[in-house]
């Protein structure tokens, strides 16, 4: 109720990026104050046993996590695990800094408590967020969503990747390829088999190189056919990488309830619930196909409890959420937390990664 009253008095007022970066500086202003940390720690990071997973070769205190988008630059990531979430997805990150794309570029689409963003990727780099990274608690699972820079063409995205794969990979817990963002020209096309599978290739022989054993995954997003999706699936178990992030945000503006609100706004991708109903879809088709040999990050339309335990029943491991934490607050993952933990137990499990898939497994 506090957050939704300072919501509608101050922050929808400001721009998103206006809002976002005071909640950013306010977070990170927070833990610099003594005894402010453990407080939050004690009263909202995730503790309870239940929520615990075991992914990746990695521990999660909770399954809930942040995706790539709120923290670009890595600045807030050990804030964001004091509010409970179990990891932070920082990114997307790519190899040269870059400004993205001329603001205005995220808008609020208030009636549906959905985001449009045309971003494009503002980061301050690949070497500026490692040593951000090198700087960590340890405290946090963080994970490092690497994207392609703008001004790198398409023929050319292998070694750009390398790059910010090289300098991510010695100080992050995971790595994500992003290849779905639709806000850089092109990278959409990252997608199709023929370009993923060499793309893979290097990424793959360049951390054997590096003597580097890390978990690998590739976001995919919600706007290809199944088959394409599923061609996908297979490519990730042919080549032997870790899992799969679905969904990132959509180009299908049919999904909002007024599509004529964004009228004049080009480009840019859809976030919120909006999204749930495809992304549950794509969900459901991986998990199919891959079964557990797979890790499924489940992303895109969990504003709920209810949302977040029908991703768990339908197979995914893990969770992030973006545009669900923004309208729900700082004390959003706390609640979803203990709801979550609240089922597993009426549920008679003994953890919530006993459930991964078990709606499934009974139809």
């Amino acid at each position: 109720m506090i957050y939704a009253a300072l919501f509608n008095l101050l922050l929808r007022r400001l721009s998103p990026e206006q809002a976002h970066r005071l909640a950013s500086a306010t977070l990170r202003a927070a833990c610099r104050i003594p005894g402010c940390a453990a407080l939050l720690r004690r009263l909202l990071a995730a503790s309870d046993p239940a929520l615990r997973v075991e992914a990746l070769g990695l521990s999660f205190p909770s399954p809930l996590g942040v995706a790539a988008g709120l923290d670009k630059d890595a600045s807030c990531f050990e804030g964001l695990g004091l509010l409970g979430f179990g990891f932070v997805e920082v990114g997307t990150v790519t190899a040269q800094p870059q400004q993205g794309n001329q603001p205005p570029r995220v808008f609020r689409v208030l009636r549906d408590r959905a985001l449009l963003n045309r971003m494009g990727f503002p980061n301050p780099g690949a070497s500026a967020v490692t040593e951000r990274l090198r700087r960590r608690s340890g405290n946090v699972v963080v994970g490092a969503n690497v994207g392609k820079s703008m001004v790198v063409p398409l023929e050319r995205a292998g070694g750009d990747y390398c790059a910010g794969v090289r300098a991510l990979a010695p100080v992050c817990d995971y790595l994500v390829l992003n290849v779905s963002s639709p806000n850089t020209p092109g990278l959409k096309q990252m997608q199709t088999v023929e370009l993923l599978r060499p793309l893979l290739g290097e990424v793959q022989r360049e951390l054997r190189e590096m003597g580097v054993e890390l978990p690998l995954l590739v976001k995919v997003g919600p706007d290809l056919a199944d088959r394409q999706l599923l061609a996908i699936a297979d490519l990730a178990l042919e080549r032997g990488i870790d899992g799969i992030v679905a969904v990132n945000t959509s180009e299908q503006r049919t999904l909002l309830s007024h599509p004529s609100a964004l009228a004049g706004v080009e480009g840019g991708g859809v976030s919120g619930p909006p999204l749930r109903t495809r992304a549950v879809e794509v969900l459901r088709l991986l998990r199919a196909r891959v079964g557990d040999r797979l890790v499924l990050i489940s992303v895109g339309g969990i504003s709920t409890p209810e949302d977040a335990w029908e991703r768990i029943l339908a197979g995914a491991t893990l969770l992030q959420a973006y545009t669900g934490f923004v309208y729900g607050g700082p004390a959003w993952p706390s609640h979803v937390n203990r709801a979550l933990a609240q089922r597993v137990r009426a549920a008679g499990a003994g953890s919530i990664q006993q459930l991964v898939g078990s709606r499934e497994e009974t139809l």
